[in-house]
């Protein structure tokens, strides 16, 4: 009989139970994404659509393939390896970003897996981007599947970036553990509970963004399918032109809801848990609102001298577009590539920007540009004062230097990350501005670009299949935190 008490299988049980661990989990969430197309599959069928059938058929394929790993992987499961649970997150987005997109290649669409590939993964990914036109004459079974994917990726990026982000400690993640944790622990200690009150809070905030634009104007179809993407700033539309034929006053509206969308949503559990308003005391939130306004009135001013547009109209069209592309949302209410040089710059420094960290927003996030100023400013301090200690602070706590050098770090495997695939996309023969932008994009789950091809007013339809599938490994990179899957990538870390 085998020694089992040797060392070298004893570090073999635990992989052998993380291989199992990872398999119950891919098959379950193969069995909820399922039951999800047969919303789309109803809508369809009561519309008498064709789409219903195939709908149903992705629904089957991933039953059948979702119960088997369940079946399989069945009984005890301890404690997993840390290193599997890299991998698990890799798996789990790619796993969903693939089966999401088989009723798109197979309905009325007539696009090839590339492009259902790529269109699923913008929208689980709450990037937004899209290589569909003709969305005003679409089945409604296909434009609710694209919300719904906008709102899947949404749920699944709070669960990642406030459940196991911070305990991976990537990037400086860490940060947003210490801050959200103390407070929110007492009322909601097991993590169970505290997903339930994320789901709950999520579907609270996207029921009033709907309930407000139906006041406001939009059909019954048209505001829920519009909600689930502005609440997890996914920008996915019904409508080729986005919001660009909306009344002004459903675009001030989404504007409050997109912002809404990029605030921590732990401060909105404990809102309604506790009726406790902390949004004013958090450091990434004032970050955030500060270079919203300070780049709104900077477009807004622009926007007056160089076009013909009234200061209402001016100030309402930078505030939306502005919050669209900084809480990379990528809604668009007007084509801002018509706007002047310096204004299309703006808006395209913005891509990088990003939300608050624990919202449903992509890009740098505003936890870490806060860290890095202070960082910054605290170096600047040391070349004028040698002798001087400083310390770099984060919502009145003193921060490590080991979570400094992570966001630094975070930042330079940002600019890299961005500066390979925008090479890797000019490869294709993309021009400059559109390999930049779409790497921009990409990265930092936005949704729109700029230049002429995949600006506001146009899609990402007429790039080259290689393009598309360098983009849509450059949203999945964003979304997982480029750390998550490099560090997959480093040898030593699967040594023993």
């Amino acid at each position: 009989m085998p020694d089992y008490n040797r060392p070298a299988l004893r570090y073999h049980t635990p992989m052998k139970n993380s291989f199992t661990i990872i398999g119950f989990t891919m098959g379950a969430l193969l069995l909820i994404i399922g039951t999800a197309m047969l919303i789309p599959a109803l809508i369809d069928w009561h519309g008498d659509h064709a789409n219903a059938a195939v709908f149903l058929h992705g629904a089957l394929i991933s039953w059948f393939i979702g119960g088997g790993l369940v079946l399989t992987n069945r009984g005890p499961r301890e404690t997993m390896d840390l290193r599997f649970v890299f991998l698990m997150t890799v798996l789990a987005w790619l796993t969903t970003c693939a089966i999401c997109a088989v009723p798109l290649w197979l309905s009325d669409l007539d696009i090839s897996y590339t492009d259902a590939f790529f269109e699923s993964t913008s929208g689980l990914t709450t990037t937004g981007g899209t290589v569909l036109v003709g969305l005003d004459n679409m089945s409604r079974g296909i434009l609710m599947w694209r919300a719904l994917m906008n709102m899947i990726g949404g749920v699944g990026i709070i669960a990642f970036v406030i459940l196991l982000l911070p305990l991976l400690k990537i990037g400086g993640m860490q940060l947003f553990h210490s801050e959200s944790s103390d407070q929110s622990e007492k009322s909601i200690p097991r993590t169970k509970d505290l997903m339930t009150a994320l789901v709950f809070t999520f579907f609270v905030l996207t029921s009033a963004c709907a309930l407000t634009y139906y006041v406001l104007g939009m059909s019954g179809f048209d505001s829920i399918a519009h909600a689930f993407p502005t609440i997890a700033t996914g920008g996915f539309s019904t409508r080729d032109t986005s919001f660009m034929n909306y009344s002004p006053a459903i675009q001030v509206a989404s504007t409050l809801f997109m912002l809404g969308g990029a605030f921590p949503f732990i401060l909105f559990v404990r809102l309604i848990r506790n009726n406790e308003f902390a949004f004013h005391r958090d450091p990434q939130i004032r970050a955030l609102l500060l270079i919203l306004c300070a780049g709104t009135l900077l477009l807004t001013a622009d926007v007056l001298r160089t076009t013909d547009l009234g200061l209402f109209d001016a100030l309402r069209h930078s505030a939306f577009n502005l919050t669209s592309i900084i809480t990379t949302t990528g809604f668009a209410s007007i084509d801002y590539m018509a706007w002047s040089p310096f204004a299309v710059m703006l808006i395209f420094l913005a891509t990088y920007l990003g939300g608050c960290a624990g919202s449903t927003s992509g890009g740098i996030k505003m936890m870490r540009i806060v860290v890095a100023t202070k960082a910054l400013i605290i170096q600047l301090k040391r070349l004028i004062f040698p002798h001087g200690t400083f310390t770099i602070t984060y919502d009145g706590h003193a921060v490590p230097a080991k979570t400094v050098y992570g966001v630094l770090g975070f930042l330079f495997v940002y600019v890299a990350a961005n500066v390979v695939l925008t090479i890797a996309l000019s490869l294709t023969g993309l021009d400059f501005a559109t390999a930049v932008s779409g790497a921009a994009t990409s990265i930092a789950n936005v949704g729109p670009g700029v230049g002429a091809i995949i600006g506001p007013a146009g899609n990402f339809s007429t790039l080259p299949d290689t393009a598309k599938w360098l983009m849509s490994a450059g949203m999945l990179i964003g979304r997982l935190e480029i750390m998550t899957v490099l560090v997959l990538l480093t040898p030593v870390f699967w040594r023993k």
